[in-house]
């Protein structure tokens, strides 16, 4: 059985800077996503007080199948779990289930410019995407986005390229309503995470693995089936040339480095080792063996994310305590900033 943290964890974790991110659960997590970020994830909190919420209001700003993207919020949290993230160390829970972001995220939807929100290029890049469901939350969520950091105080946010300009929105959507009311949030700093192997797709290595990819043919995902593993890999993008040696050439054999690069990452070996263990043995040996080790590194993953989603007394547990041990801090924001602005004292 899932059991809450008791009193000194909650005051132990007060005394450490807060860190949050969201994830939204609109595909598979993927060996990228693993090797590249997740991996390192369950290190941070010892010494952060870290939230990490399923972004399952930010899905729905492209239409999903209802009953798919329910599961598949759940499924990804039970991956997290999965992958070393401690419920009992981390707070993990829905985004929908602590109202606060939605209602602080319309509050600060008043305090966002429209010129800011325009500039957004991730708000032009998925318009052009989605050319027939340019809604408004697509245009807004940003500030949904600010609402979910400053909701917490937090004092770092884990950002990508793709997320740096949301970031220093967020900075100043806090530092204009601040010098309006007076310190209400603090200013988070963008957090330049530990960088893992950065994977990219198997069957175009110029492209980052991705769990939007939506054949699938090149991203290999953390539920995959070995056989699918398997076969993935023995498909995968090496080079042209006629040499056909195992040999970390980013340049002139970008699909091979990948390769390199996973194994690499998996099992601990440094790319001169690899290049001895395959010396004259060719892709035909090497592509199958990045397989096998990514399959057995996968096994106990998909095997305890498997028996995660199966107990959903336990999963429900995780994502209630979460939700409630997250709306205790969220609540608290939330008053103070509705005193700030004049809305009347919530009675209950």
């Amino acid at each position: 059985m899932y059991k809450r943290g008791n009193e000194m964890d909650t005051i132990n974790n007060e005394k450490k800077k807060v860190m949050l991110s969201g994830i939204k659960p609109t595909g598979d997590l993927t060996l990228g996503s693993y090797l590249g970020a997740i991996k390192n994830w369950a290190e941070r909190a010892e010494q952060f007080d870290c939230y990490y919420f399923m972004a399952d209001l930010h899905a729905l700003t492209t239409r999903n199948d209802p009953a798919t993207l329910r599961r598949r919020t759940l499924e990804q949290l039970a991956q997290y779990v999965a992958c070393g993230l401690d419920p009992q160390k981390n707070t993990l829970f829905l985004q929908s289930d602590v109202h606060e972001h939605a209602e602080l995220g319309w509050i600060l939807n008043c305090y966002t410019m429209f010129g800011e929100l325009s500039r957004m290029t991730q708000f032009k890049d998925k318009s052009a995407k989605n050319a027939e469901n340019i809604n408004g939350g697509l245009f807004t969520y940003p500030a949904l986005m600010a609402a979910d950091i400053l909701l917490y105080q937090a004092d770092y946010v884990p950002v990508g390229e793709d997320q740096k300009q949301h970031c220093e929105l967020t900075r100043d959507i806090a530092i204009r309503f601040n010098n309006l009311y007076g310190e209400t949030f603090k200013v988070p700093e963008p957090y330049v995470p530990k960088v893992g192997a950065r994977i990219m797709d198997l069957l175009d290595p110029t492209s980052k693995m991705s769990k939007s990819d939506e054949i699938g043919n090149g991203r290999v995902c953390i539920m995959d089936a070995p056989e699918d593993i398997a076969r993935k890999f023995k498909r995968a993008v090496t080079d042209s040339d006629t040499e056909h040696c195992v040999r970390y050439d980013p340049q002139n054999k970008p699909g091979v480095a990948n390769l390199m690069s996973i194994y690499s990452a998996v099992t601990g070996e440094s790319f001169d080792a690899i290049e001895r263990e395959f010396d004259g043995k060719g892709y035909g040996v090497f592509k199958p063996a990045v397989g096998d080790a990514v399959i057995e590194m996968l096994r106990p993953i998909r095997e305890e994310a498997g028996r995660i989603i199966a107990d959903k007394a336990y999963l429900r547990e995780i994502y209630t305590d979460g939700a409630h041990r997250a709306q205790r801090i969220a609540s608290r924001t939330l008053r103070k900033v509705y005193k700030k602005v004049g809305l009347v004292e919530k009675p209950f």
